[in-house]
């Protein structure tokens, strides 16, 4: 089975053929400043990156007729359970539609791959989305009947883990419990029940601080700041977001550059770095109460699971609830290829939007 695999970036594109799940060829698009800002919008790259795609894949001898079908990145959309998804017109409208509300350079491997597929009438689909939902019922309770807790995380990457350690262990995905933390310039860390992703803190504003964003904050400082008259909406979510964690403490969100300073005599940068292991090992214990403590690993992905003093702080505040096995890296490519493959192989239906 010929999988072509779509990963858009906000200023390149990767791409990679697969053969049954061994990699035949994968290039990086870059696309220059220059380029991208003839366009209003990301929805105006597609056809733009779809030529350069399909340019690449003529360079380097790849007849895309030989494809079998073709998978993308999925895009922000309404909520949905995990899984494989034939891209179809509902798919389509809500990617434009929230895409509008909500800008993500993801949203171009589903619209981009239909267009593929439908020229050489092959499936496209896309796979486990950042807003994946398979949530329980009482984990949507905030504490503000207003609010609801979203599910919100690396999805693609954390279900990636988990099928990886079903094979390495020789586990039935669906009988798995395992608490699952993607460290990487956000933080997810999730509880998996059965298979099942039931609880997770939202990656963009909750749980621990990682090297660009500040996790969960006290509220009323919150609210202090947002009424100070010294910041915008925009300031505000721009600083939680992208400014936050390692940024805001010392001016970097590169770990191996605080492993340096540390190994330099930094003692700020060691009790920064301390804490923020120390954050992530607090929500891996309290993801392990989700579960009962009836979990048989946890999991460290991502690409802060590269360094060894990270994994060796969450190991010593953690490994007593579970055996740690790391993951480092993130396998989105891979992901996307096997979770294309599973359903051409009937090992897996593809699921339908609606």
């Amino acid at each position: 089975m010929k999988i072509l695999v779509i990963n858009p970036g906000s200023t390149s594109t990767k791409i990679a053929v697969f053969d049954d799940r061994r990699e035949v060829f994968s290039e990086t698009i870059r696309h220059s400043t220059e380029e991208l800002a003839s366009f209003k919008s990301v929805l105006d790259q597609r056809f733009f990156r779809k030529e350069t795609i399909l340019a690449t894949l003529k360079k380097n001898g790849i007849l895309i007729k030989d494809l079998d079908a073709i998978i993308g990145r999925g895009g922000i959309v309404k909520p949905i359970p995990a899984g494989t998804y034939l891209v179809n017109n509902a798919l389509i409208n809500d990617l434009e539609k929230f895409s509008a509300e909500q800008e993500h350079s993801s949203t171009l491997g589903a619209l981009i791959a239909y267009e593929i597929g439908m020229n050489i009438a092959k499936p496209s689909f896309i796979a486990d989305p950042v807003c994946i939902d398979e949530f329980e019922d009482i984990s949507r309770i905030s504490g503000l009947k207003e609010i609801k807790r979203k599910s919100l995380l690396h999805a693609l990457n954390i279900r990636a883990s988990m099928y990886r350690y079903s094979e390495m262990f020789k586990r039935n995905v669906n009988e798995l419990n395992l608490v699952i933390a993607h460290l990487g310039g956000g933080i997810s860390v999730s509880a998996i029940k059965k298979g099942k992703i039931i609880d997770v803190n939202n990656a963009n504003e909750a749980g621990p601080f990682s090297p660009e964003r500040t996790g969960s904050l006290p509220s009323c400082d919150v609210v202090n700041m947002a009424y100070s008259g010294n910041y915008g909406r925009a300031d505000l979510l721009k600083l939680f977001t992208k400014k936050g964690g390692l940024i805001s403490y010392l001016g970097t969100n590169d770990m191996q550059e605080v492993l340096l300073r540390i190994r330099n005599g930094d003692s700020f940068a060691k009790e920064v770095f301390e804490a923020l292991c120390y954050q992530v090992s607090k929500e891996i214990g309290a993801m392990a109460t989700v579960l009962k403590g009836q979990l048989e690993a946890i999991i460290i992905t991502g690409g802060l699971a590269y360094n060894e003093e990270v994994i060796d702080q969450i190991k010593r505040r953690t490994q007593f609830i579970a055996p740690v096995v790391a993951y480092p890296g993130e396998f989105e490519m891979e992901a996307l290829d096997y979770a294309a493959l599973r359903v051409l192989k009937g090992e897996e239906k593809a699921k339908e939007y609606i």
